[in-house]
């Protein structure tokens, strides 16, 4: 496994993530008042869990595990083989089906529903980090 470029792809999440912070509103009124801010969080929200998805990828590699046929197989091998834990399993499922909801009905997103995951949800990327953190600091090869 390549776990420099695992740690690099989980840096270029953080960054994004920083940049995201650095814009996001405290509350929906705010937040729902500029069209720019909405897309630029949107935008930003969709490559931070595609790169999650990378790493889930490069980890599979890595461990040898085999090419799952989709996306929905990558996180379930992982879990099946110790590397996430059954609720990084389901986190990660919405998060890829918010993510579908990004990239796939651009026109009619939900505001609040995606103000509601930068509210909520944003601190399941540094859980995330942390499972892969720790399944390579025990498993180092």
């Amino acid at each position: 496994m390549d776990k420099e470029r695992i740690l690099l792809k989980l840096d270029e999440i953080f960054s994004y993530l920083d940049e995201l912070e650095k814009i996001k509103r405290v509350n929906f009124e705010n937040y729902n008042r500029s069209i720019e801010i909405k897309r630029a969080c949107e935008r930003l929200l969709q490559i931070s869990i595609e790169g999650v998805i990378d790493v889930c990828y490069m980890m599979v590699s890595k461990i040898k595990l085999g090419l799952p046929p989709d996306e929905e197989n990558i996180f379930k091998k992982l879990y099946e083989n110790k590397v996430l834990t059954q609720k990084m399993f389901f986190i990660l499922e919405n998060m890829k089906g918010f993510r579908n909801v990004l990239v796939h009905k651009y026109g009619t997103i939900d505001n609040e529903l995606v103000f509601e995951f930068l509210s909520d949800k944003i601190g399941d990327f540094e859980r995330f980090k942390e499972e892969i953190l720790k399944y390579l600091n025990k498993n180092k090869k």
